[in-house]
C-alpha cells in the first residue's frame, strides 16, 4: 500500500515573527513536493504561518479536549482551525511530563481535533528507563490503544514513535529497534481498525532526526515519514531531510 507521507517539524517553545523567513525560505525550496510537509509552530504565530506558507501545511502543538470555556491560556481545536492550521500534535512526551497529561487526555483532545477536522498527529513513546526493562513493546501498546479515539482514520490521524531517551539528545535507536517497534503499531493498528484504516494511517518515526540519518531510517517499510524537533528550525536543516523522505 501506497501511504501518504509526511515531513513535520515541531517548533516547540521556539520562534518569533522574524522566524517565519525560515518558512517561507523552505517553501521556496520545495515549491511543489511530493510529499506532505508540516510545520507547527507556536499558536502566537499559527494565523501568520498559515497565511504566508505556500506548499508547507500548519499545525499546532496541543489544544483543549473542550470547544470554550473558563480555560485561561489554553487553545481549542476551533480556534487551531480558524487560524488557516490543519493539524496538531498531541500526546508529546513533553507534554505527557511536563503537564502529566493521561492517554484518556490525548484521546479527549484527538476526539476534539477531529471534530474540528484537523488532522491529530498522536505521540508515543518510553522512557530510557522502560527501554531497558524490556518494557517498550507494553507501554507502546498501553499508550496507543487508549491515546487513539474510535474517530481515527487514515485521513485524519497520525502516529508518531518518539522515544523519549532519543528526543534532543543526539541518541537514535537502532534500525532494528526502530522496525520492531513501527511494525508493531502497525500490526496493532490493523488489528483494532482493520487492513483498510489500519494499513494506511501513516507511521511517523521521532527523536534526534537529522540531515545525516534521515535517509536511513526512511528505509523502514514502516516509517512514513518523521516528526523532528530541533532540525526543523533552520530551512537548511529541515530542507534534506524533506528530499530524502522524497527520494525514499
Amino acid at each position: 500500500m501506497m501511504r501518504r507521507k509526511l515531513a513535520a517539524g515541531n517548533w516547540k517553545m521556539n520562534g518569533t515573527s522574524a522566524a517565519l523567513a525560515e518558512l517561507e525560505y523552505l517553501a521556496l525550496q520545495h515549491p511543489a513536493p511530493t510529499v506532505d510537509i508540516l510545520i507547527c509552530p507556536p499558536s502566537t504565530l499559527l494565523t501568520q504561518a498559515a497565511a504566508q506558507s505556500g506548499s508547507i501545511a500548519i499545525g499546532a502543538q496541543d489544544c483543549h479536549a473542550n470547544t470554550s470555556g473558563a480555560h485561561t491560556g489554553d487553545i481549542s481545536a476551533e480556534m487551531i482551525s480558524d487560524s488557516g492550521a490543519t493539524a496538531v500534535i498531541l500526546g508529546h512526551s513533553e507534554r505527557r511530563e511536563d503537564h502529566d497529561e493521561t492517554s484518556e487526555q490525548v484521546r479527549a483532545k484527538a476526539r476534539a481535533a477531529h471534530a474540528a477536522g484537523l488532522t491529530a498527529i498522536i505521540c508515543l513513546g518510553e522512557s530510557e528507563a522502560q527501554r531497558d526493562a524490556a518494557n517498550t513493546l507494553d507501554i507502546i501498546a498501553g499508550q496507543l490503544a487508549i491515546s487513539t479515539p474510535d474517530t481515527a482514520t487514515a485521513s485524519n490521524t497520525v502516529i508518531a514513535y518518539e522515544p523519549i531517551w532519543a528526543i534532543g539528545t543526539g541518541r537514535v535507536p537502532t534500525i532494528e529497534q526502530i522496525i520492531e517497534v513501527h511494525d508493531f503499531i502497525r500490526e496493532k493498528l490493523i488489528e483494532r481498525f482493520g487492513a483498510d484504516i489500519g494499513d494506511a494511517i501513516p507511521l511517523l518515526y521521532g527523536g534526534s532526526v537529522k540531515p545525516s540519518n534521515a535517509a536511513e531510517i526512511f528505509t523502514v517499510a514502516n516509517v512514513d515519514g518523521a516528526l523532528v524537533g530541533g532540525a526543523s528550525l533552520k530551512a537548511e536543516d529541515f530542507s534534506p531531510i524533506i528530499s530524502a523522505l522524497e527520494n525514499s
